[in-house]
């Protein structure tokens, strides 16, 4: 008996060896390592970022520009169309004047930093204001009628990174509408007390991105500094190099930056810029503004006049983004006029002299 309980203890034994050994084996965490190949990679890495980034995040600022306006408010009587109307009438005829502004915020990263002159990179979008804005007088059933019922003319515009002293007189040095891409530039009234970060990571191409290449992305989406990651689709989707990244977008991100890491960390590369994301225009009906401010609640009974409304709904995790070629071109393009203003790009020209 006594050798028979020996044999069952020595049983139990192996039999809770084999159990654990196999519950370690299961759940044994499997080996990932970054492939050494050349290319841009489509895995996370498995050695810190952070590193590189903390150079790279003092380059990216948030962008302000302030468009100013005076409006004129003309008279349906007058009958005037865009044809007809001087701005002698306007200010003749007008029935009122008022004085409005429109504002639009994004990031812009520093790529130039030497002495006085400071440049940055952006979407064009971001601080393209219309030199003039038209209203029309409509019908009765809403439809739009060639006479005009205001018109708003600029009259100048500010350019502004609010944590850079004396950055508030931001010029496009360079432009380009259709792809959305500009440069903005300023001489400060005096040199920096310290140097001002400039953006010194490698550019990357991206033509040479493929399906499913991560990627780190930097801005200011409504004004917050963020690092966020997304997965590359549809690269090469145009003639122009452009790509899709899944990485959420909101109001203010545009002009932030694409990375792609070549081999792991610390080796990013800049590819690209973000400019836009998918959206569908939606029409509706709503109360007339201020209506709801009167005592009404959200749920209860409406029965005041609706107007027409719309808006464009964001379909977040569909993003474009500008190659980096595009804006190497741009900077190609006018290379001649920015250093008559006093700007070298050399680390971004395709064709270094």
């Amino acid at each position: 008996m006594k050798s028979l309980r020996q044999w069952g203890y020595v049983l139990s034994a192996v039999t809770i060896l084999i159990l654990f050994g196999s519950c370690a084996w299961l759940t044994s965490p499997r080996t990932i390592t970054n492939i050494h190949d050349g290319k841009y990679d489509s895995e996370y890495p498995t050695t810190p970022v952070a590193p590189a980034l903390n150079q790279i995040l003092p380059t990216v600022h948030f962008l302000n520009s302030v468009a100013y306006y005076r409006g004129y408010e003309i008279p349906l009587s007058r009958r005037f169309t865009r044809k007809t109307v001087t701005v002698q009438e306007l200010k003749r005829i007008a029935s009122y004047e008022r004085f409005f502004n429109k504002t639009a915020s994004g990031t812009a990263t520093v790529i130039y930093s030497q002495k006085r002159h400071l440049a940055l990179l952006t979407c064009n979008h971001v601080i393209n204001f219309p030199d003039t804005i038209y209203t029309y007088y409509t019908d009765e059933n809403g439809f739009s009628l060639p006479y005009l019922q205001s018109i708003a003319i600029k009259q100048r515009q500010e350019n502004y990174i609010p944590d850079l002293l004396y950055a508030n007189k931001l010029e496009v040095l360079a432009a380009d509408p259709q792809l959305d891409i500009a440069i903005l530039g300023q001489e400060l009234p005096r040199e920096p007390l310290r140097p001002i970060p400039v953006f010194n990571f490698p550019l990357g191409r991206a033509s040479e991105l493929d399906w499913g290449v991560v990627l780190y992305l930097i801005g200011f989406p409504k004004g917050f500094k963020m690092v966020t990651s997304g997965i590359v689709s549809s690269p090469n989707r145009d003639k122009n190099y452009g790509f899709l990244v899944d990485a959420p977008f909101n109001k203010g991100f545009s002009g932030g930056i694409a990375l792609a890491l070549r081999d792991g960390p610390p080796h990013f590369e800049l590819v690209g810029m973000v400019n836009a994301v998918s959206a569908d225009r939606i029409t509706y009906l709503a109360p007339v503004e201020g209506l709801l401010q009167r005592g009404f609640k959200v749920g209860g009974e409406y029965d005041g006049p609706p107007v027409v409304k719309e808006e464009n709904r964001i379909n977040y995790g569909v993003t474009f983004v500008i190659a980096i070629e595009k804006i190497q071109e741009l900077l190609e393009k006018k290379r001649d006029y920015l250093e008559s203003k006093g700007y070298k790009f050399d680390f971004f020209y395709m064709n270094p002299q």
